[in-house]
């Protein structure tokens, strides 16, 4: 569980709280500039803030960051690395530090991972010779490897900012079965997202977000209404069912 009270970092992020228990994913949605990377970044413990993050009874802000890489990951937008490695060994970075590479379940977890993101005929091939799709799998690989419950006791929370950008629709189908996968193992998934029609299906929770203000937060149903979209994003925003599933439709 994360918890989060009065956070606040200056005029990027005005004072909001929040909390997403074990196996809930939140998403944080909002327009271009409304604050959802600079929450991430603070939520990771890389950004100073203002008022209390807690993971479980960890105090975010008074957390050395090589103790924060045990309970939490973060996936932040990011260009490849300058260095040039191949893509086990840059899965190897990700291993967390209670666990060795050896290690049968670790192995174990590699193999499900890229499997699972079809990624496991890249393995022995460089960093930098991998679309950006397959690049993006790559780093979700990684970041997932740090937190994987099965080898790492002390995981709690994935952070996430706009994980599917990069992603074609085919991969994108991927991401969400791997965040499936993550919250049912029982840790909470918070991430930034575009595809509003995605939150809608694949979101227990939502914050949306607005010029560094937290317009709302709860129930995703509560959240993602027409009235309030269309205010947030100025643009005319409807809802509609299609084989009995809800879609918002833009003008």
């Amino acid at each position: 569980m994360i918890r989060v009270n009065s956070l606040n970092v200056g005029s990027r992020l005005l004072p909001l709280s929040f909390q997403c228990e074990a196996g809930q994913v939140m998403h944080i949605i909002g327009p271009n500039g409304s604050g959802k990377s600079t929450l991430l970044n603070a939520l990771s413990g890389v950004q100073d803030f203002l008022g209390d993050v807690s993971i479980d009874e960890l105090d975010v802000a008074k957390t050395p960051l090589a103790t924060l890489a045990l309970h939490r990951s973060y996936l932040s937008q990011s260009d490849r690395p300058a260095f040039n490695i191949e893509v086990f060994q840059y899965l190897a970075l990700s291993i967390p530090s209670c666990c060795s590479f050896e290690d049968a379940k670790v192995q174990g977890v590699i193999r499900q991972l890229t499997e699972l993101l079809e990624i496991e005929d890249k393995l022995h091939r460089s960093i930098h010779h991998l679309s950006g799709g397959e690049w993006q799998r790559v780093r979700l690989a990684a970041i997932c490897l740090q937190v994987w419950p099965t080898i790492n006791p002390y995981a709690k929370v994935l952070l996430l900012d706009e994980p599917g950008a990069p992603l074609d629709i085919g991969q994108e189908t991927l991401l969400y079965k791997l965040i499936d996968e993550v919250a049912r193992l029982g840790l909470c998934v918070i991430m930034a997202n575009h595809d509003l029609n995605r939150t809608l299906r694949h979101a227990d929770t939502a914050m949306l977000l607005n010029d560094g203000v937290l317009q709302k937060v709860g129930p995703v149903n509560e959240v993602l209404t027409p009235t309030r979209l269309s205010e947030v994003y100025r643009t005319e925003v409807q809802k509609v069912d299609i084989s009995d599933k809800p879609y918002l439709i833009f003008e």
